[in-house]
């Protein structure tokens, strides 16, 4: 069965800079079973209502501006699931969970960049399904518990956003070292994940320090619920929680990343 994952993406240059996130995210896929699909759950996609794309064949968005020339030559053409996303779709409908599937969007770089370090071949079928930000941390629960039963199938479900996620504060503390705001943050995060304390977390933005400095707004930590969801994690019950990578980037931006089981 396969695990879920709670990915921390940075910014699009994790995909040629070289950092510690970038060799963990290379030496991720190796480490994995070869899936036979990929499920991304993206920050870089939010919509009012469930959606998953429905493609046969992926397009590379570049949805960022103002980067070296390189970063745009960059693509990541993976084959789409169209039938898996009907399936995806059926699953969230009967969880009550109305959903829609797009026939046009490829893969946003929350998706992109991530894999193109773990597997640079792309040639295992991906698809994306959004995130509806007003509707907060326990709608991803639910929504990534509906999808649960993917896990048998040995499709992994990935959930790409950022651990912090402040890009305003970015200037005043890309050159220095972490601060306190930040780590006093990803302190109880993890230790509120490793215990599983799933009630807590999807209280964050009350009970955990300094949230609403690391997460102005929550998009970016939003598919952390999927994956918890998707592992089983829910009322009354936790998955087992790893942390497989840990580190900082542009002094304020925590990379870390979470295999749930």
């Amino acid at each position: 069965m396969q695990p879920t994952l709670f990915l921390s993406h940075g910014s699009p240059m994790l995909a040629l800079q070289d950092i510690p996130a970038r060799q963990f995210f290379k030496d991720l896929g190796p480490t994995l079973e070869r899936p036979d699909a990929i499920l991304v759950v993206s920050a870089h996609w939010e919509t009012e209502v469930p959606a998953v794309n429905a493609v046969e064949h992926n397009e590379t968005i570049h949805d960022f501006y103002g980067f070296p020339p390189a970063l745009y030559q960059l693509s990541y053409p993976a084959p789409g699931a169209p039938d898996l996303a009907a399936q995806v779709a059926d699953l969230l409908g009967g969880a009550g969970l109305r959903a829609q599937t797009d026939n046009r969007r490829g893969l946003d770089h929350g998706a992109w960049v991530p894999l193109l370090l773990m597997w640079p071949e792309h040639d295992i079928p991906v698809l994306q399904l959004s995130v509806q930000s007003r509707l907060g941390p326990g709608h991803h629960v639910q929504l990534g518990r509906a999808l649960a039963s993917l896990r048998q199938q040995n499709i992994l479900v990935i959930a790409s956003g950022s651990f912090t996620h402040n890009l305003r504060a970015l200037q005043r503390f890309n050159a220095g070292p972490e601060p306190e705001w930040v780590t006093r943050f990803s302190d109880w995060m993890h230790e509120a994940i490793m215990a599983g304390r799933t009630c807590d977390l999807v209280s964050y933005r009350r009970l955990a320090p300094y949230a609403v400095e690391n997460h102005p707004t929550d998009e970016h930590l939003l598919p952390l619920f999927v994956a918890i969801g998707a592992a089983g994690g829910g009322e009354g019950s936790a998955p087992k929680a790893a942390r497989i990578h840990h580190s900082t980037d542009l002094g304020i931006l925590r990379m870390d990343s979470y295999r749930f089981d």
